[in-house]
């Protein structure tokens, strides 16, 4: 029955418990754990720029000084909606585009001019104009003025040559990166591939799972008896295996009560028999020692004190207690060989057995029970195959292969041509880098050779060459700049206007995802769709899926199924859902009635040889009589000290038959002693601890038998009373315990299935790769590092024309000067200025 499912799945999650005679306890379940296997992919998750990034961020800060908008999100949603009217809202691009439209309105201006100015200034020079007559005029300043023009120029040449590096770098981090572009996209072509590859197998491992689980449950259902009859037996063992233990005990106390009391009778009947022979072997050395002081040597004075001493003591050698004296244990010895007629012990044992019996009561009860759950088990098993194969992660999966397969081989055919043409791109960077370079060099040159040929004596008619090719050198420099400028500065304002926008345009919106936020407008991409993406993949567009939500779930590599909405398509949780099966289960297993009956503690007769033993009166026995006479010496003396002073008293006689019959007797007392004391000891104080002994166990014998007979009464009641209630507790317990470890790896179907199967990291990886590494990081960044540096120095040509036109005068060989007079050329050659 698929009832019982619930409760048995959990069941094997139980230890094994172990009694006397009892079977093992159950322990806690031990839960299943599922672990989703992890995919390693090989592009990775974050582009650096490295040192060069610095320069990136420079040229960031300036385009966003330059263009301060927010992304243009109405004006991109009217031209993706073909309702852009540009007569009508040309304004709101100038408005954007402002920063950007200055910039290159400066830049165009200064296209136009410079020509014009080198034009003209070329045709003033020709006319002696504008610098072009050779000849110094005479000024108090002209030291300075030379210094300062020099300083200058050599602060603006490296001013360019910083804005030449930034073009060199620029071209080089260009060239270099887009020659990754083919380990880039076969990186995210492979990652693709292997989340279209995984997911059947992804798919496989979690339907396996159901299978462990399983397998667990019939181990768990095999094992019933250890289980669910273990973990009733444990929760009935604190009230009746206590009871069964104090009858054992008590069946225990009355096997060795007359075990001792027929040992004590017996050692007590080798008591009498031992003093009886201790009082006649006395009695026989007394009546030699008696006879022995009758010798005449007592007569003599010195011996007479002597055999005072010792005839006055002879009364000390006789027995002490008299054993006869104690009364006899065979009335009570009778009654518990009566007691003892009934196998006490065996009655315990068949109410431990009856007891321990429990487990296999439940066992044989739930049979049938169990054989449903497992067909119950195999049928449920059956539909999440089913399920997992109408889960449409795949299908969809596979619709992309097709555009996997065109993009990457148009990504082939058509990378040589790029890295061809960025070649030439290459090349005619170089080209632009060495023209700036060789002004630049121009003008470094001029500085050279005019403060190193520089003569202060020399009067303007009378330079030295090297000071005059120096001024030569600075207007070389001139003429270049006039004549590629304009050039420099055309290529500067085009890639400005490209690189600027689609970094504002489309590199920054991507990266802050206003972008996606436009794209996912309603109605945007097609009017008849509310949400473009979900009508495009389900037609069903009304349901809420979002280019910015797909985007930023497969960042977090969340599941294809969550990320796309599939549920919209197929609902996983309402088809895993066993709400109604389940709660079938559990109604079921409660109608399952575990009875489990006839469970005897103690029979009857059992109970009535616990009243004959606390009838038996050996609770009545004097014990106190038999400790007082066990607890005495055995003789009125102590033999070896009797015999020792006979021995030193004997010592002080002359030599003849009264100190040797006094010698000889002192031996036959010690040979008594070994004989007869010794053992006769051993025996009463084996008597003494067996009576005490038996003193404090039947000591209020009634009370605890009446006391044993009660728990046991307890036991029975609570057995008859409460065994059938803890033993629906119990199963209702593992019926909760059998649905929530079912639950569990539903649970965890629904989480691998919606969140971990198909994870789609490698989908915005590769949107990722496309946009900001390749279009951004690769092209865009370092087109815009280019212009910026190369704009940089071509503006810088400007103040560089006049400081060095400025600057020729003081350097070049003049024609004809203010001052002729040698020695006030001498006086004044400091201060010529042109």
């Amino acid at each position: 029955m698929a009832p019982v499912l619930g409760f048995f799945l959990l069941l094997g999650l139980c230890g094994d418990t172990v009694s006397e005679g009892s079977p093992p306890s159950t322990n806690s379940f031990d839960r299943l754990e599922f672990e989703f296997p992890p995919t390693n992919y090989e592009t990775e998750d974050s582009y650096e720029a490295g040192p060069t990034g610095i320069l990136f961020q420079m040229v960031h800060i300036f385009l966003h000084t330059v263009q301060p908008h927010a992304f243009p999100e109405d004006i991109i949603r009217k031209i993706l909606q073909k309702k852009f009217d540009f007569s009508k809202d040309y304004d709101k691009i100038i408005y954007y585009e402002i920063g950007i439209i200055t910039c290159a309105a400066l830049g165009l201006l200064f296209i136009i001019l410079m020509p014009l100015v080198g034009f003209f200034f070329s045709v003033c020079r020709c006319c002696n104009k504008c610098g072009g007559e050779m000849h110094q005029r005479q000024k108090k300043n002209g030291t300075y003025l030379r210094k300062y023009f020099a300083v200058s120029l050599l602060v603006i040449c490296i001013f360019i040559s910083i804005g030449i590096t930034y073009g060199f770098v620029a071209s080089h981090h260009m060239r270099t990166h887009l020659r990754k572009t083919q380990k880039l996209a076969e990186s995210n072509f492979n990652d693709l591939r292997m989340l279209l590859n995984t997911t059947p197998g992804q798919i496989d491992y979690v339907l396996d799972q159901y299978t462990i689980t399983k397998a667990k449950a019939f181990s768990d259902l095999d094992n019933v008896k250890l289980l669910l009859g273990g973990s009733i037996y444990e929760k009935l063992r604190p009230r009746v295996v206590p009871a069964l233990d104090n009858v054992k005990a008590m069946a225990e106390a009355i096997r060795e009560t007359e075990e001792a009391l027929v040992m004590v009778n017996s050692v007590l009947m080798d008591m009498k028999q031992s003093s009886a022979q201790l009082s006649a072997n006395l009695s026989d050395v007394q009546k030699d020692l008696a006879l022995s002081l009758k010798d005449p040597a007592c007569q003599v004075p010195s011996a007479a004190t002597t055999c005072d001493h010792i005839n006055s003591s002879l009364s000390y050698l006789d027995v002490s207690v008299d054993f006869s004296q104690l009364p006899p244990l065979d009335k009570q010895i009778a009654n518990m060989s009566d007691v003892l007629q009934t196998n006490l012990s065996g009655l315990i044992q068949e109410g431990y057995r009856s007891f321990n019996d429990i487990p296999e009561t439940v066992e044989s009860k739930t049979m049938n029970v169990i054989s449903d759950i497992k067909r119950t088990l195999n049928s449920i098993g059956s539909e999440i195959t089913n399920i997992s194969k109408k889960i449409p992660v795949q299908d969809k999966l596979s619709n992309f292969i097709h555009y996997i397969n065109n993009t990457e081989d148009y990504i082939h055919r058509y990378l040589p041509t790029l890295e061809e043409y960025d070649s030439y791109r290459w090349l005619g960077c170089l080209v632009v880098c060495c023209l700036l370079t060789l002004i630049v060099i121009f003008f470094c040159l001029g500085l050279l050779c005019g403060t190193l040929g520089y003569d202060r004596k020399a009067t303007p008619t009378r330079r030295g060459c090297v000071s005059n090719t120096g001024g030569i050198f600075l207007m070389v420099g001139v003429g270049f700049s006039f004549l590629f400028c304009w050039l420099l500065m055309t290529i500067v304002v085009l890639t400005f206007v490209i690189g600027g926008n689609v970094e504002k345009l489309v590199c920054e919106s991507y990266q802050n995802k206003k972008l996606f936020q436009v794209l996912d407008t309603p109605y945007l991409l097609n009017e008849n769709w509310k949400y473009y993406l979900s009508g495009m993949m389900f037609d069903k567009p009304d349901v809420n899926l979002t280019f910015e939500q797909v985007y930023s779930d497969c960042t977090e590599n969340k599941g294809i199924y969550a990320t796309l909405r599939l549920e919209n398509i197929y609902n996983i949780s309402k088809h895993l859902n066993f709400q109604e099966r389940m709660g079938s289960i559990n109604s079921s297993f409660e109608n399952t009635v575990i009875r489990i009956e006839n469970v005897v503690l103690l029979d009857e007769a059992g109970r009535k040889n616990l009243m004959d033993f606390s009838s038996s009166g050996v609770d009545r026995i004097d014990y106190n009589t038999f400790m007082n006479a066990t607890s005495k010496h055995p003789t009125k003396v102590n033999l070896l000290s009797f015999a020792a002073d006979l021995d030193i008293k004997a010592n002080h006689l002359p030599q003849g038959d009264l100190k040797q019959s006094l010698k000889r007797n002192a031996q036959t007392l010690r040979t008594i002693h070994r004989i007869r004391i010794i053992p006769l000891e051993k025996s009463m104080s084996t008597v003494y601890q067996t009576m005490r002994g038996l003193q404090y166990k039947n000591s209020g014998l009634g009370v605890k038998v009446a006391n044993v007979i009660f728990f046991l009464n307890t036991a029975q009641d609570f057995l008859k009373n409460h065994i059938s209630m803890i033993t629906a507790e119990e199963s209702k317990k593992f019926a909760a315990m059998i649905l929530g470890y079912f639950e569990h790896y539903l649970q965890w179907v629904r989480i691998a299935i919606t969140e971990q199967v198909a994870a789609c990291k490698p989908v915005a990886t590769a949107l990722d790769s496309a946009i900001d590494i390749f279009l951004c990081g690769y092209v865009v960044d370092p087109m815009n590092l280019f212009w910026f540096g190369l704009g940089k120095a071509t503006v810088f040509l400007l103040p560089a024309i006049i400081f060095a036109v400025k600057l020729a005068k003081y350097y070049r060989r003049m024609d004809s000067e203010d001052v002729y007079d040698d020695e006030v050329a001498v006086t004044h050659h400091t201060n010529w200025v042109a």
